[in-house]
């Protein structure tokens, strides 16, 4: 039901779009600027902690500008009703999208791509988002991400804002350092944003169950990855939601990964026979060269980093056809001569002389 209320004398509240534990979030129309907005309210009762978890979200969101983050406009936090005022994101979340059914491998690398831009722009000013999830992930009417709800982000190295002996996060995307209550880098932003870009791709959630059974489950089995997609991206969710953080690329390398989309290699058609055999192999040989190498760089690449994005391989063949094939074979094999028959016999079956042989 509607709240009709002025708050704080210019924002008139309206629909409820979304409920948390320590706040609401409502629809409400800006009478000053005459624009609608989105309201976050703190509800009264909650501990001291929820306090400033909820400061916290307002200084994080007003020291940050992103495309791919919720823009803050306006907050205080010392009235009767402690209030947040945001870019309203007229769509669903990333989750009401996931109820539909599982998304396209292009949808997917570009969804990841923007998300990861905006979480190496939180990284960049040391902050750590610690609960990236489906429904903190607003779509708007094209489909176009946003990173929401940095209640529980903190400073890199910075003060905790819950007990040391306290998990924070939602259980079914803890990294597994979070699991273990180790040290907590960005790099649990990366383990996150895998797994939700996986639950993208499979329409389902990889850590079921109850809280405890869901954190728990990923330090005995890694995600299971479906092998149907594209190399590439296989390779990219495997590192991003490793098991060692130091092993997961960088929000960074994650958005350049996944927009370096890996086409298939083509290969070139073999010359006539009219170009000569000494062509036919020397572009036999180049092309094995190239697909080696192809095949190296995808089994050897080091495993600390983002994958690299394998560039179509395109042999040239006309290089090697201009070399006088017909010249070179005159010369060293000149014509035998009559009385030489029977040593070029002998120099073909190894027998013959030093100087028999061309």
């Amino acid at each position: 039901m509607p709240d009709t209320r002025l708050l704080a004398d210019r924002y008139r509240l309206g629909e409820l779009l979304g409920t948390g534990g320590v706040a609401e979030v409502r629809r409400a129309r800006d009478v000053v600027l005459a624009r609608d907005v989105a309201v976050k309210l703190f509800r009264y009762g909650r501990d001291a902690a929820d306090a400033r978890r909820f400061d916290n979200e307002i200084r994080t969101l007003a020291t940050l500008s992103h495309p791919g983050l919720v823009t803050v406009y306006d907050a205080d936090t010392t009235g009767e009703t402690p209030f947040m005022v945001l870019e309203l994101v007229e769509g669903r979340t990333l989750r009401d999208r996931i109820t539909n059914g599982p998304m396209g491998v292009n949808e997917v690398r570009r969804l990841g791509a923007a998300l990861a831009d905006a979480l190496a722009h939180v990284h960049a000013h040391r902050f750590i988002h610690r609960d990236v999830k489906p429904s903190n992930i607003l779509l708007d009417d094209d489909d176009v991400p946003r990173l929401a709800d940095f209640g529980l982000a903190r400073l890199a190295d910075g003060a905790r804002l819950t007990r040391a002996d306290q998990v924070v996060g939602t259980a079914a995307y803890l990294a597994p350092e979070q699991v273990r209550g180790e040290e907590i880098t960005p790099a649990v932003d990366v383990y996150a944003l895998g797994l939700v870009l996986l639950e993208c791709l499979t329409g389902h959630r990889e850590y079921e169950g109850a809280e405890i059974e869901a954190a728990v489950a990923r330090l005995h089995r890694p995600p299971v990855i479906p092998d149907d997609l594209p190399f590439d991206l296989v390779r990219l969710l495997s590192l991003m939601t490793s098991l060692t953080p130091a092993r997961r690329p960088s929000a960074r390398k994650c958005a350049a990964a996944l927009r370096a989309a890996n086409p298939p290699t083509r290969v070139m058609p073999l010359p006539g026979r009219s170009r000569g055999v000494l062509v036919a192999a020397s572009f036999a040989v180049l092309l094995a060269a190239a697909g080696t190498g192809l095949v190296v760089q995808n089994r050897a690449a080091p495993m600390e980093s983002a994958p690299p994005v394998t560039e179509p391989s395109t042999v040239q063949p006309a290089p090697v056809a201009e070399q006088p094939v017909a010249e070179t074979t005159t010369v060293r094999q000149p014509p035998a001569q009559p009385d030489q028959k029977d040593n070029s016999g002998k120099g073909k079956s190894g027998k013959g002389k030093g100087k028999d042989k061309p």
